[in-house]
């Protein structure tokens, strides 16, 4: 368990604090690139680590996003006028390009000095994988090499339009909850089954196949193993299964990047990045995305109606079933059918982390073999954190091609090794990717 105050440094995200830093060392999603479909069209609000922000795409094609107030009376920009290459204020006419810089400033005298220095906050912007991105750390010439780092290089970023589907879904409790849900799978051989009297394991929402899911419920003491590396780690949990072992490896990477560990070769992979809104709400950028086809109309609906990692969602991407309504949960369905009695593999998930509070207290945990890379996690993050804050800037933001990694699943025999497995699956030790989307080999 973690003492009072390293709850709060991992939990907290604003600007001030030790975790904040860390984060805006790191690019971080803010949108969906379909939330800005055409030039000079309306701006959208974009809250992300305590602050209110306004992005909006200018007449060339390019998105900015600012700080959300003018500098001048404060007015909010989420109401101005998007034109000409830039975002016009509806008090008094105060424009801004995409980089902050004032364009015009209307009801300022001509020979005034402020139209050479007036600016207002504007955070470098990259549009990857059908999402927006954005930088909040340091300007490049106080970074190590003068540069700033650039976005992580997620497969599903790396693949054809046609092989992902991206989409995006609001959990209201702290953003570290959600990572360390998707590191404890030992949790699969409970919430995501049947209920006890019923024979079949069948999960309509779920990307595994009956005899996996058959595995994971005989077996709820998986053994985990976890290896470290340069952008974050990967866990490995090896189940009993008929003989052999059936394992389930998951990615994670620094700071809110997470998947899935159920993927067969061949199959669609899934994953997600958090980012904080505040310490008590976050988006989760979710994807799923194949390497080897494009993702069919079929397929596109399901995930797009909830399956897998996401929820089903209403046009604002807020999830159908959340905390406001108990998840709608069915205690018929709970005592005769289904372990929790919730529609959703993804919401079954959301409803145990929503369930710990807005900020678990881990003060009062008991932690057991099973937790082994919540613990990693959590102690990665703080060091990271608190070396930040004594003055040591992280690598991992600087290793963007690292974060192109792989996870999945992988049936072998009961005496083979998790380093025979990896490159039994990955034909990599980590599960990293090749530029050309192959498996890297040493």
């Amino acid at each position: 368990m973690l003492s009072r105050e390293q709850n709060k440094m991992l939990t907290q995200t604003d600007a001030d604090t030790p975790m904040g830093a860390y984060f805006r060392r790191f690019w971080q999603p803010v949108a969906l690139a379909e939330e800005l479909p055409e030039a000079d069209g309306p701006p959208i609000r974009i809250n992300v680590l305590g602050e209110e922000l306004v992005a909006f795409r200018d007449s060339d094609g390019h998105v900015g996003v600012l700080d959300a107030h003018c500098p001048h009376r404060g007015a909010n920009l989420f109401f101005g006028r998007n034109e000409e290459c830039g975002l016009r204020c509806v008090y008094h006419g105060w424009k801004f390009d995409r980089h902050g810089k004032a364009l015009d400033l209307p009801n300022v005298p001509a020979d005034s000095n402020l139209h050479k220095t007036v600016r207002t906050k504007a955070y470098p912007t990259q549009e990857f994988g059908d999402i927006i991105w954005i930088y909040m750390g340091p300007a490049a010439k106080s970074l190590p090499g003068g540069a700033l780092p650039d976005a992580p290089k997620l497969e599903f970023g790396c693949v054809p339009e046609s092989h992902r589907f991206v989409t995006k879904q609001r959990f209201d409790c702290n953003w570290a909850q959600i990572i360390e849900g998707d590191l404890d799978t030992a949790h699969f051989s409970f919430l995501h089954m049947p209920a006890p009297s019923e024979p079949s394991v069948y999960h309509p929402h779920s990307t595994a196949d009956e005899k996996r899911l058959r595995w994971m419920r005989d077996d709820p003491m998986p053994q985990f193993e976890v290896l470290e590396h340069e952008c974050g780690f990967v866990v490995a949990g090896a189940r009993s299964a008929d003989g052999q072992k059936y394992w389930r490896m998951t990615q994670y990477m620094f700071p809110a990047h997470g998947t899935g560990p159920s993927t067969m070769p061949g199959e669609t992979y899934h994953g997600f990045t958090i980012v904080p809104i505040s310490d008590t709400a976050c988006w989760a950028y979710s994807y799923s995305w194949n390497p080897e086809r494009p993702l069919g109309d079929e397929e596109r609906a399901k995930l797009d109606a909830g399956w897998g990692l996401v929820c089903e969602r209403d046009e604002n991407y807020m999830p159908v079933r959340n905390a406001s309504n108990d998840f709608m949960i069915d205690r018929d369905e709970q005592k005769h059918r289904t372990f929790t009695g919730v529609k959703g593999l993804a919401e079954q998930d959301s409803m145990i982390q929503h369930s710990q509070g807005p900020i678990v207290d881990r003060t009062r945990e008991t932690l057991t073999g099973t937790d082994a890379a919540v613990v990693r996690f959590r102690t990665l993050l703080l060091q990271g954190a608190q070396a930040l804050a004594e003055g040591t800037e992280p690598d991992a933001p600087y290793q963007a091609e690292a974060f192109c990694t792989r996870p999945g699943s992988w049936l072998a025999a009961s005496e083979k090794s998790l380093d025979v497995v990896m490159m039994e699956r990955f034909q990599d030790p980590l599960g990293r990717v090749r530029d050309d989307g192959a498996a890297a080999a040493e």
